[in-house]
């Protein structure tokens, strides 16, 4: 059932580029050149020649529009929303922030409202969820939660000139309405995502990080069993944060290599692949710096 949702054990480019032979050239391009380097970039563009693509100087905004390039989402821009300017970092403490997110009528959110759902919490622009949405138009739903109000306008106004009726964002701080939301859902949770969350370095800011105990209890007491969890930042110090986390739900949860050992892990227990079938958009940026991207996947138990 997770797989109906998005969650492939192979490498994110496969599904993404398999649409379109000229699209797929692309990106095999891309790849090709930047999977060559074992050394991080130190600058944010090299040069690459592609009959396909024609030569130019790539920055990782060019990976992220070639990603997502079957949304066909720059054609698609609100002349009242304009340039969304991105705040990067938000204390998801602030009073502001404390107001538990309206519960909508799923009926009118979801063509099915009964059909398993996803939630990505902390959804930024919303392309990833977007995508997913749009590959499995029929067997599963799409719930997007992110704290910046002007990320979600935009994102919705891409699912109605998309004609999406799977997928639906929220102004949302999922530390305050994940319970409430998830209860209310006349569906099963099968997939709870948590890709690259703020960091919050500081040590006295870490109570600000989304991946906190109530959260944790929150996501595995509705999971169905069979339900996954899945983890992902390029930041070690915040991926390890979460881990711990999980980890200590080891009564409730299992860490998919233990349920299945030839899934690819490093020595020190990282999936080695995305498994879900396409990469967020920090994801891309990152691995274009030459960052290690460090993923948890985890089963509920049965």
């Amino acid at each position: 059932m997770a797989a109906s949702l998005g969650l492939h054990c192979h490498h994110y480019h496969v599904a993404a580029a398999a649409a379109n032979p000229l699209r797929k050239a692309a990106k095999q391009a891309l790849s090709s050149l930047i999977l060559k380097s074992s050394k991080p970039h130190h600058h944010h563009s090299c040069c690459y020649n592609s009959d396909s693509v024609g030569a130019k100087e790539i920055r990782s905004p060019d990976l992220v529009a070639l990603e997502y390039a079957d949304l066909n989402l720059f054609d698609k821009i609100s002349g009242e929303l304009g340039h969304v300017r991105i705040r990067q970092h938000v204390n998801p403490l602030s009073s502001s922030f404390s107001v538990p997110a309206q519960v909508p009528d799923w009926k009118e959110v979801f063509r099915d409202p009964t059909l398993p759902l996803m939630v990505d919490i902390g959804s930024g622009s919303g392309r990833f969820l977007i995508w997913l949405a749009k590959r499995n138009p029929d067997s599963g739903n799409y719930l997007g939660l992110e704290i910046r109000q002007k990320l979600v306008k935009r994102a919705e106004f891409w699912v109605k000139e998309l004609a999406l009726t799977n997928v639906h964002f929220l102004f949302a701080n999922a530390s305050i309405s994940f319970r409430q939301l998830v209860l209310s859902y006349p569906g099963p949770l099968m997939l709870v995502s948590i890709l690259c969350p703020d960091p919050h370095f500081k040590k006295r800011h870490h109570k600000r990080r989304v991946v906190q105990k109530t959260l944790v209890d929150n996501i595995i007491s509705h999971l169905v069993p069979g339900g996954k969890v899945f983890l992902q930042s390029d930041v070690l110090d915040v991926a390890l944060h979460m881990r711990s986390q999980f980890d200590a739900e080891s009564d409730a949860l299992q860490h998919i290599d233990e349920l299945d050992p030839s899934v690819p892990c490093d020595s020190d227990g990282w999936l080695l692949d995305n498994p879900i079938g396409i990469r967020s958009e920090r994801e891309i940026h990152a691995e274009f710096e030459g960052a290690k991207i460090y993923r948890r996947l985890y089963q509920k138990r049965t």
